[in-house]
């Protein structure tokens, strides 16, 4: 168990999703680059780049959502847990995970899952790039199982540290 946990397999993960990010917002730029050079300069607008400037918009959002969750970067309001003592704290931390993790699995997992499963039973299909939605839906469970990886990570070391006193 707690090599699933490792520090070493968390920052593995981090680099295949920062990379992943990377390489996408590269490519978004490039795209929203051809996009205007298209329009303006050829007075010819690609069919396909507003299209796909969104979907790739679709996945950085949800892998950017994931990667914050693994940072423990996420927004939150931290004003009741400076009033808290240690124990209070990591108590309230564990609770906080527990509740993202329930999200990630009931909204993301399992109801992005559903999600894919019908757009992909229904045959639905972009209207410029002709990709079958269910491609660019499929981030919604991947992020949703990375979410649930490193809550349960913080959970675990959570747990497994002593409260200071």
């Amino acid at each position: 168990m707690s090599q699933l946990f490792s520090l070493k397999r968390k920052s593995q993960i981090d680099r295949v999703i920062a990379t992943a990010l990377v390489g996408l917002m590269a490519l978004m730029v490039i795209n929203v680059t051809w996009q205007v050079v298209s329009r303006y300069v050829f007075q010819n607008p690609s069919s396909f780049t507003d299209e796909l400037a969104r979907y790739m918009l679709i996945w950085v959002g949800m892998l950017g959502a994931a990667y914050v969750a693994g940072k423990d970067q996420h927004l939150a309001i931290d004003i009741v847990l400076s009033k808290m003592n240690s124990t209070q704290i990591r108590g309230t931390r564990i609770l906080i995970h527990l509740f993202v993790l329930l999200f990630a699995l009931v909204a993301m997992v399992i109801g992005g899952s559903n999600l894919v499963y019908i757009t992909f039973t229904l045959g639905q299909t972009s209207a410029a790039l002709k990709i079958p939605l269910a491609y660019v839906y499929a981030i919604i469970p991947i992020s949703g199982l990375l979410v649930i990886y490193y809550q349960a990570m913080a959970i675990f070391f959570l747990k497994s540290s002593q409260p200071s006193t």
